[in-house]
């Protein structure tokens, strides 16, 4: 996955990204054990554009010059089969926007909190995500404060407490 999280990082420096944070399953596991995910979530935020529509078009005609393939909403970099996720909300604009710088075998990858991790759970809520949220509280080092302000904020509050218990 370095090489891939190298690729990634070449998009931020050639200007094709302003910011990115890796979220979903592989953000998750930066906090929790293991467990099974078949691609890397990337959310981006664009350079500003004067239109009302976001194209990918930029980073996959980037990534293709690279030799890079698509298959179906994924492109698959070094072998690693990943989604390009545009910011489309307020609240995966601050996850971003306030993601950590981790080290993963030598390059530097920017990764969702763990509280905006499960708040982006409790906002899709699937299944998979109910589960996540358990083992997240469960298995990682959660500031409680923080979480439950961003659930405020968002009004997700109740739907977690439902979840949990509270």
């Amino acid at each position: 996955m370095e090489k891939t999280i190298d690729v990634i990082n070449r998009l931020l420096k050639e200007g094709l990204i302003i910011n990115y944070a890796v979220g979903g399953g592989i953000g998750a596991l930066f906090y929790i054990e293991p467990f099974a995910t078949f691609h890397l979530d990337i959310f981006i935020i664009f350079p500003k554009s004067s239109g009302i529509l976001i194209s990918l078009s930029p980073i996959y005609n980037w990534l293709d010059q690279q030799g890079y393939k698509t298959k179906k909403e994924q492109v698959i970099i070094e072998g690693i089969p990943v989604q390009f996720i545009p910011v489309y909300n307020d609240l995966i604009r601050e996850s971003v926007q306030n993601s950590v710088q981790k080290n993963y075998s030598g390059s530097k990858i920017n990764v969702l909190l763990p509280e905006y991790l499960i708040a982006i759970m409790v906002q899709t809520f699937r299944s998979k995500d109910k589960e996540r949220i358990i083992r997240m509280m469960n298995e990682s080092e959660i500031d409680k404060k923080f979480l439950d302000k961003i659930l405020s904020k968002y009004n997700l509050k109740s739907i977690f407490d439902s979840l949990i218990g509270h």
